[in-house]
């Protein structure tokens, strides 16, 4: 009975083993190695000995300049090079792929083959950019579990150059969606108010103009309560599509809030501002319906406009938006649907 444990026992080891080792061997196959030395002989020896280790994705080159070519075609996660080597040696190929990393934000782990005695030539070279070294000539055993680590430190710092990146695509998207309106896409308050007192600064500076128009779609409230706010999200997207159809690229339409937009009209030169060019605003919204999953609905909506000619105290943006609304509200006392200026 003991007889068989022993034997079941040994070979329930022998099999765990086995499946480490294939483990680590199918690890091994994923890890891409450059080998940088001048002398053939010392190339060869290497990727013998990480052959038999399990290694399987090596290549070689016989100097740094022809290593950097072939990390232009494939990116390698650990490069073995020798310190000493005509041209460039082993220290100015780290400097050099530590430049590329950062360009390309990703990482390669280099490991240097030295004879170098001392502790000031590897204090130098940790402080210009090795993981590791191995002294010449490398112990296979050794060389392994050298690389083994090298390509895990790749695989970490990777990974969080990875998240990083993520991370920051993440910031990005939410600075987006901070200046954007999500349901019409337009810019929304806070861009309003950062583009309007940029413009007015320059205007300033430059003796330009900028001209404010506060926009409110008539009676949207009683097309809320009438046919849904489904549809008054509809009646919404399609006047601030029909705003930026009217408008000129350079200008900015935002959503102010409610149903109140904004829009930014910047002129190089305040001269070029011409009240009766606004009509064309108000017009665009009036020339035909706007289709909606209801049907067909006529909209107005009244505007009011403030201008600054860049003469005298730039004013506040609250003080344009300000003006901007009481001449909003002077064209909705007047009858709605007009602009006043």
């Amino acid at each position: 009975m003991h007889t068989i444990n022993g034997r079941a026992t040994r070979t329930n080891l022998s099999n765990n083993s086995k499946i480490r080792t294939k483990s680590i061997m199918s690890s091994h196959k994923d890890v891409s190695i450059i080998i940088v030395d001048d002398m053939q002989f010392s190339r060869v020896v290497v990727q013998a000995a990480l052959k038999k280790a399990g290694y399987s994705n090596i290549r070689v080159a016989e100097s740094a300049e022809i290593a950097l070519k072939m990390l232009d075609d494939q990116h390698a996660d650990v490069v073995l090079a020798d310190w000493v080597m005509p041209g460039m040696d082993g220290l100015q190929l780290t400097e050099a792929l530590r430049q590329r990393d950062e360009e390309n934000g990703i990482y390669t782990a280099v490991i240097l083959f030295t004879a170098q005695e001392g502790i000031e030539p590897l204090v130098e070279a940790f402080n210009r950019g090795i993981d590791d070294y191995i002294n010449k000539p490398p112990n296979p055993h050794e060389l392994a579990a050298r690389v083994n680590a090298a390509a895990r430190i790749a695989s970490l710092q990777n990974d969080l150059l990875e998240t990083s990146h993520q991370l920051e695509n993440t910031i990005k998207q939410l600075e987006e969606m901070a200046l954007t309106d999500p349901l019409t896409g337009a810019g929304n308050r806070r861009l309003a108010t950062k583009q309007l007192e940029m413009h007015l600064l320059e205007a300033s500076a430059r003796r330009g103009g900028v001209c404010f128009l506060m926009l409110d779609i008539d009676h949207f409230k009683q097309i809320n309560d009438t046919y849904g706010h489904d549809v008054g999200d509809e009646v919404l997207i399609g006047f601030t599509r029909r705003l930026r159809r009217t408008v000129r690229p350079t200008d900015l339409v935002a959503r102010m809030g409610g149903e109140e937009f904004g829009i930014i009209m910047h002129y190089t030169r305040a001269e070029n501002y011409k009240p009766a060019s606004l009509n064309r605003v108000l017009s665009s919204i009036n020339q035909r319906p706007f289709k909606t999953s209801a049907g067909d609905l006529p909209i107005t909506a009244s505007i009011g406009v403030h201008f600054y000619d860049g003469v005298g105290e730039v004013p506040s943006v609250l003080k344009v938006v300000k003006a901007a609304d009481e001449k909003l509200y002077e064209a909705k006392n007047n009858g709605r649907n007009q602009i006043a200026i």
